[in-house]
């Protein structure tokens, strides 16, 4: 297996920018469910033995600058959904797999850190045999389900439905990149895994769709070539004009532009709904083109990471463990914070430029507006 396959397989494993956040606007939903990977995930991951210690983020210094103490979230502080709550005068979001009544009556968070897009089952009939978290977004949708069925939400169109579904906000973040992680080597093919992943993300919308979502964003992948564990594992020739993978960011590209692709014939299918894009890549290149400009300093080190050298990443003692138990003194100048997820100040930033400053289509103020008429 060469390096960028092994970079492959074990990326996103149970893997602000100093200023405010405009005021939040007022109550336009009352709560938020959703779905994604690590860098959506509040909390349904609680694993402490992850494959190169990424299983620790029970483990300071996760969370050490807006909690305190770890959250199971995959970085410093507080993810984009975090922010997103914030912006809409909304509590944090509870994990689905530990919340309690009064919790959720604002939504629930069923994303769970190492989830795949498309089953678990279609990697096992391949013989991959890596350690995969067996979620998937089948598996957030059934878990969507159940937490549906407990609010007595049997039947579509059902007054309990309409209760459940009434001022929700459904948030569908990035997913994908583990799909690849796990099929390079195998007999599954980029291309493959690109047509079944957007087509597993598409089938999930049509689902909640059809439950009675109508305001859903869908957010696209980052720069995965910019990441410290990218570019310590791939090719010095392998570079952008980032200074990053460039065959990892070609990879994204190309799941997004596919995945926007079949938004617009479900926004064609489903006039009713509105599906917003959130570029989570163009939003991610614009903090690497002009870094100071958005308060950030370092660009490619892990603030939380050891071995020092260009990266300040080691791939046997990665951040939570023994030999990486301290983070960088300010972590807000850094972009990334364990050489596979971003800090809080990255998280913030693009948290702003989603919901403030035009990287989603249409706007996110547009579609604030809408729900608010």
């Amino acid at each position: 297996m060469n390096y960028i396959s092994f970079l492959l397989v074990i990326f996103l494993l149970p893997f602000t920018f100093s200023s405010r956040l405009p005021p939040p606007h007022k109550q336009p939903f009352t709560k938020i469910y959703a779905f994604g990977d690590s860098f959506t995930d509040t909390g349904n991951t609680h694993s402490t033995t992850g494959p190169f210690a990424f299983g620790s983020v029970s483990n300071p210094p996760y969370g050490i600058t807006f909690f305190h103490h770890p959250t199971n979230r995959y970085s410093d502080g507080r993810l984009v959904i975090d922010f997103l709550a914030t912006t809409l005068s909304l509590p944090f979001l509870p994990p689905y797999l530990n919340q309690s009544s009064q919790s959720s009556s604002h939504g629930v968070n069923f994303a769970v850190a190492g989830s795949t897009a498309l089953d678990h089952e279609v990697f096992v009939q391949h013989n991959i045999t890596f350690d995969i978290t067996p979620q998937s977004l089948g598996t957030e949708l059934k878990w969507f389900n159940d937490y549906l069925e407990k609010k007595g939400c049997r039947k579509v169109g059902s007054a309990e439905c309409r209760l459940a579904l009434q001022g929700a906000l459904f948030w569908v973040g990035e997913i994908g990149v583990n799909d690849y992680a796990y099929s390079f080597g195998s007999s599954l093919s980029p291309q493959f895994i690109q047509q079944q992943a957007v087509g597993n993300v598409i089938s999930l919308l049509q689902e909640i769709i059809k439950r009675g979502a109508k305001h859903v964003v869908v957010q696209g992948l980052p720069l995965i070539g910019c990441l410290p564990l990218a570019l310590f594992l791939s090719s010095p020739e392998d570079r952008d004009s980032f200074g990053c993978s460039a065959s990892l960011n070609k990879l994204g590209s190309a799941h997004n532009s596919l995945l926007q692709n079949k938004l617009q014939e479900l926004r064609t299918r489903y006039p009713k709904a509105i599906i917003l894009y959130a570029d989570y890549l163009r939003a991610h290149g614009t903090i690497m083109k002009s870094p100071k400009a958005n308060g950030f300093v370092e660009l490619f080190k892990a603030c939380c990471g050891a071995g020092g050298g260009q990266y300040n990443f080691d791939i046997f003692n990665t951040c939570g463990s023994a030999e990486a138990s301290r983070a960088c003194s300010d972590p807000s100048k850094y972009v990334n914070w364990d050489g596979v997820h971003l800090t809080e100040a990255t998280y913030k930033k693009v948290a702003d430029m989603f919901f403030h400053g035009g990287y989603c289509k249409p706007s996110f103020d547009t579609f604030l507006r809408n729900k608010e008429d």
